[in-house]
This record gives structure tokens, C-alpha cells and sequence, in this order.
């Protein structure tokens, strides 16, 4: 090997670069968090070739003294921190001082600045091989303004790896979207080759805020999502998440903002999808845009370059006051949510019976029943049977009419009233909306579903020794874990006992777990205890069974209802936690209104 020596500036903050610098995307983000951490309250960004060519950025922020700015360009410089302990309550985006001079290294960058106690603006910029900064006056208003040029031309290696002006102005605009959302008090303005592309107000109140959150994910994330605030042990949650039938086929709509900083964690990210656990199409991604405020003294933001991973001092109890919160707000979703129509009492409908047509167990009102799961099985056995019975023709009872409606009936529930049954698959229904129309069996299935779980909630999940306790050999760190947890192994049902250094022994399980595999169960629950603080595995797994159970005791199609039965499934519905999707996340009704109905008949035109 060659002789030790010390890197030369230039070459030293090439390779800092690489850390700091990927593409025009990652320059943006560095520059536009200088510009919010100086208290801008306007950023004009202008960009040419996708940023390769140019990005220039203007903010209104108090700018920098003219003594300051050669150290701006130089490595490990800093105005956010001062000494070790800054670090453990940084409030600032950027603290590590190395942007400026990494990206001076790669490109030609200039930077002019004033503040509102100078008499005129300066320009700095670092030219040579060892990175010699050269500053001269320049006019310019209090703020600053960076710009650079030809990115990457100096290391023509690295700008070969860059992608068409389509794809990296597409890098780019996330990370200005991205920004927008994390600072309503901020306005922001983009062009790309002289045409504007985003044209952002302040937004000082929650109507101002939508109409942002509209123009950077589009109108429909907006429609269809829900408004959250919450507080609870110091820890606060506002935002919007969309509904699980706005879901997504990749993980593209989901932003998280810690004390305003764009996180991607995955604690955080295990505990939305908790919530979103059994409302979700397999394969789909929740759509959020979600901020969480808590000290800044009880999280550490210093854990990767790019400061996109945090690390909590208690992520237990932030993972479960996320998942709780979200889980909640899902779980409380109605009907009269979505068609913004107003509660009312529910009152049960008298059902008449076609011959040999057994009735449906649709109950309406608030109260969910007290099942066992013998009563669970026996409805089963019932189901079965009556699924085996040929359809009879429906019997619609005259003596029980629907309502008249009236567009200003204010008891019209959100629901409506069945008009007819299609196919014997759905149900047709007209609320002071338009119509409505439910998917009999999934409707039914999410009924079904969530009565069991209130029965297993209320009645402590059941467990069942084994005939021959199983014996699993781990890591010492997982047996310490197991110990450790074996109260929460109980909450689960599950007695699990350290007998050796490295050595677990599994005596009892759920009952509806009996068949399971019971080795990786148990080695899945103890990797999320460890990473996590938690885990949901066992309840998903016995929510699953539930689930299959509930899909098979629900009204198969060709199942012909009676008018009342079918005004109790809606009033059901109306009741039921979660009732807009199905246990496998997919619709259970839609609304259309008239004015869609109008355009379908061309009326009006």
C-alpha cells in the first residue's frame, strides 16, 4: 500500500458528496432546508434540465453576515449547533454543516446573501483545489439566494448514473412537494424551463391547508380523507389519512412529518399499518399525510446522513399512541361520515318471512351482542345449512311499505331505504343523496366480523394447554426477551417460559390457534417485541380465523331478502365499526348522487 496522506478540501467534500448529493432532488432538499431553518417565509426555485442545468433558490429569510460566508462553503461549519448536547434537541432540518461544500465540490455554486442590518448584499464562491472562498458585494434584499450550475461536471462518472430531465424533475418536485406539506406557514413557488409548475400560498387555517394538500396530492386524496387531531403523554397527532378504499398499489402517498422533519421509520410505519390491519386489500398501501409533534429531547434525528431515520427514547409508547389513534379514527368511520348526512335513531323494521325462507340474524341499533364461540359455530351450522336450501322467490310485505322520501326528510337515514335486491347479490337503495348500493356479502361478512371480535374482546381471548409443551432453541437475547414479556405472552393467551439460557418452552396457546405453527408464531411475536415493543401477530392470526368464519356464516349471493331485511342490513351497517370495506378491504357500498345520475342520461345538456 502507498504512503498515509491527507485528502485535499476538494477531494475530502467529492467524497462527503456522495453521502449528501445523489441528484438534483437531494440539492433542493438541502438548499430549501437552509431556506426554512433561516425563517423564510417565501422560496422562489427555478430549475432548468431537470436541475442538472440549473437550480437557483430565493428565500426571504434573515439571511447571512458577510463575515459568515466564506464559512458557510467550508465543511463541518454550522449555525444550529454548539457543543454535543445541541444534538440531543436539534429543531432545526439541517445541523451538520456539510451541503454547502459538498455541492460546491460538484458543481458551481454561488451564493448571495444580506441581512437586515447590512447596507448592501455579498457573493461567495469557492474556486481551486483546495476550495478557496472569494467573496464580493453583490446587491440583493435581506435573504438569499443559491445558485448552481452544471451539476456533476467535474465528476463525470457520477453523471452518467443521472436520469432523463423527466425523471429527475420528477425527484425534484416530490421534495419540493414533500416540503410544502411540512411547512402551511410557508409559500412556495417552482418553474422548470421558464413555466410554473406550483404556485403555493401561505396557509394560515385548515381550509387554506386543504387547498394545499388538493393541489400537491390531488383532489380525490382529499375527498376521500379524514381529518385527525389528538394528544395524549406529551405526544400530539394531526393530519389526514385516506380511507381504506383510497388504498394504493405502491407505498407512493404516504408522508410522515416528526417536529416537521419527513421521516421514513419503521416503527412508525408498522404501527399504520397496524391500524389499517384488517380494513385493507391485501397487497394495498394506506394513503396518509401525517405530522407528529413531541420534544425534541425524546428523539434523535442525528441517525442517517440523510436524516430521513429517527430513533425514539420510547418507541413503545410511540408506536402505540399512533396505532391507537389511527385505529380509532378508522374503527369510528360511518355511513353518515361519507354522505354527509345527519344520525338518527335507529328503529328496527318488522321482517315478514317467505315460506321456507329462514330468517337472517340482522340486528339494528347501537349494542353489540354477547356471543361464545359454541353459539359462534352453532350459527354456523345453521349457515351451512341454509346455504344448501335452493332460493325461494322474495316475498315483499305490503304490509310494511318504504317510507316516502323527501330530499329535505331530515329522518332519511345515511343508508337510505332498499328499493330492490339485483341479481340477489346487491341491494338497491335511495337516500336523500341519490342511490346507494350494497354488496349484500360483504356488507354482511363486516357485520358478522365485528360482533365476534366484541365477543372475543369481551371475553378475554381463550387458551388451551398443550398435550406436549414444545421446546424452541434461541438466541440468549431472545430468551431474556421472552422473559421479560411473559405478561404480554399472557395478554395474548400464550404461556411461554425461559427453562435455560437459550432455551424457551411454549405451554399454552389460544384455542383458535390450536393447528397453527406454533415454533414460528412464537419466533415472529418475539421479533416484534424486540423491535417494536409489541406485536399484533397473535390477534391478526385469530382476526384472520374470525374473519374466515365470518365470510362463511354471511349471506351467500342468490340469497333472496325480504325489503325489511334488507332495510336491517342497512341500519346495521349504519351501527357496525368499519362497515365501508369488507374483511378483505373491499367496498361494501358506494353512493352515486343525482347530478352523476344526470350525466348518465345526458340530462340538463
Amino acid at each position: 500500500m502507498s504512503r498515509i496522506q491527507l485528502l485535499n478540501p476538494r477531494l475530502a467534500n467529492q467524497i462527503a458528496a456522495g453521502e449528501v448529493v445523489e441528484r438534483p432532488a437531494s440539492v433542493v432538499k438541502e438548499l430549501l432546508e437552509n431556506s426554512l431553518d433561516a425563517g423564510a417565509t417565501r422560496v422562489d426555485l427555478d430549475v432548468e434540465a431537470g436541475g442538472v442545468k440549473l437550480i437557483r433558490i430565493r428565500d426571504n429569510g434573515s439571511g447571512i453576515d458577510k463575515d459568515d460566508l466564506p464559512l458557510a462553503m467550508s465543511r463541518h461549519a454550522t449555525s444550529k449547533i454548539r457543543e454535543l448536547e445541541d444534538l440531543e434537541k436539534v429543531i432545526s432540518l439541517g445541523f451538520r454543516g456539510e451541503a454547502l461544500a459538498s455541492i460546491s465540490s460538484v458543481a458551481r455554486l454561488t451564493l448571495t446573501s444580506a441581512t437586515d442590518q447590512s447596507n448592501s448584499g455579498w457573493q461567495v464562491s469557492c474556486e481551486g483545489r483546495d476550495m478557496q472562498a472569494s467573496v464580493k458585494p453583490a446587491p440583493h434584499p435581506c435573504g438569499t439566494t443559491v445558485e448552481m450550475r452544471d451539476l456533476f461536471f467535474n465528476t463525470p462518472a457520477r453523471r452518467k448514473f443521472l436520469r432523463t430531465e423527466k425523471t429527475e424533475f420528477s425527484h425534484l418536485e416530490e421534495v419540493v412537494k414533500r416540503l410544502a406539506l411540512s411547512r402551511y406557514d410557508v409559500a412556495f413557488h417552482l418553474r422548470h424551463n421558464n413555466r410554473v409548475v406550483h404556485s403555493l400560498p401561505p396557509a394560515a387555517n385548515q381550509l387554506e391547508q386543504e387547498r394545499r394538500l388538493s393541489r400537491v396530492c390531488g383532489p380525490a386524496f382529499l375527498e376521500n380523507a379524514l381529518h385527525i387531531e389528538t394528544e395524549a403523554a406529551g405526544l400530539k397527532l394531526w393530519g389526514w389519512v385516506a380511507l381504506p378504499t383510497f388504498s394504493r398499489s405502491q407505498a407512493d402517498m404516504q408522508h410522515f412529518f416528526v417536529n416537521g422533519r419527513m421521516i421514513r421509520d419503521k416503527l412508525i410505519a408498522h404501527a399504520i399499518r397496524q391500524a389499517y390491519r384488517d380494513v385493507l386489500f391485501h397487497g394495498r398501501h394506506p394513503a396518509f399525510v401525517l405530522y407528529l409533534e413531541l420534544d425534541p429531547s425524546i428523539v434523535d434525528v442525528n441517525v442517517h446522513p440523510t436524516k430521513h431515520e429517527v430513533r425514539f427514547r420510547d418507541g413503545r409508547t410511540v408506536h402505540d399512541f399512533i396505532f391507537r389513534s389511527l385505529h380509532r379514527l378508522l374503527a369510528e368511520v360511518r355511513p353518515d361520515d361519507q354522505v354527509n348526512s345527519a344520525r338518527l335513531e335507529q328503529q328496527q323494521q318488522p321482517a315478514e318471512i317467505a315460506p321456507q325462507q329462514a330468517p337472517i340474524s340482522f340486528r339494528s341499533g347501537q349494542s353489540q351482542p354477547q356471543i361464545s364461540e359454541g353459539e359462534v359455530r352453532e350459527q354456523l351450522q345453521g349457515y351451512t345449512a341454509l346455504q344448501s336450501r335452493a332460493p325461494t322467490p322474495p316475498a315483499f310485505p305490503s304490509a310494511a311499505p318504504r317510507p316516502v322520501m323527501d330530499d329535505n326528510d331530515a329522518e332519511i337515514p345515511p343508508l337510505g331505504y332498499a328499493l330492490a335486491q339485483l341479481k340477489g347479490v346487491y341491494i338497491l337503495a335511495e337516500n336523500a343523496h341519490g342511490l346507494v348500493m350494497v354488496d349484500i356479502h360483504a356488507a354482511h361478512e363486516r357485520i358478522t366480523y365485528e360482533r365476534m371480535k366484541t365477543a372475543r374482546d369481551s371475553q378475554s381471548i381463550r387458551s388451551q394447554p398443550l398435550l406436549v409443551p414444545m421446546t424452541l432453541a434461541v438466541s440468549e437475547r431472545e430468551a431474556a426477551c421472552a422473559e421479560n414479556s411473559s405478561d404480554m405472552f399472557a395478554q395474548l393467551g400464550m404461556r411461554v417460559e425461559r427453562v435455560g439460557e437459550e432455551a424457551l418452552v411454549v405451554r399454552e396457546l389460544p384455542v383458535l390457534l390450536a393447528n397453527s405453527d406454533v415454533e414460528q408464531l412464537v419466533r415472529d411475536v418475539l421479533s416484534d417485541f424486540m423491535e417494536y415493543g409489541s406485536s399484533d401477530r397473535m390477534l391478526a392470526h385469530i382476526d384472520e380465523i374470525l374473519a374466515t368464519m365470518a365470510c362463511h356464516g354471511s349471506v351467500r349471493a342468490n340469497r333472496k331478502l325480504t325489503l325489511p331485511e334488507m332495510n336491517a342490513l342497512l341500519r346495521d351497517m349504519e351501527a357496525t365499526e368499519r362497515s365501508g370495506q369488507c374483511n378483505h378491504g373491499r367496498p361494501t357500498w358506494v353512493q352515486v348522487s343525482l347530478p352523476e345520475l344526470d350525466k348518465w342520461f345526458l340530462r340538463g345538456q
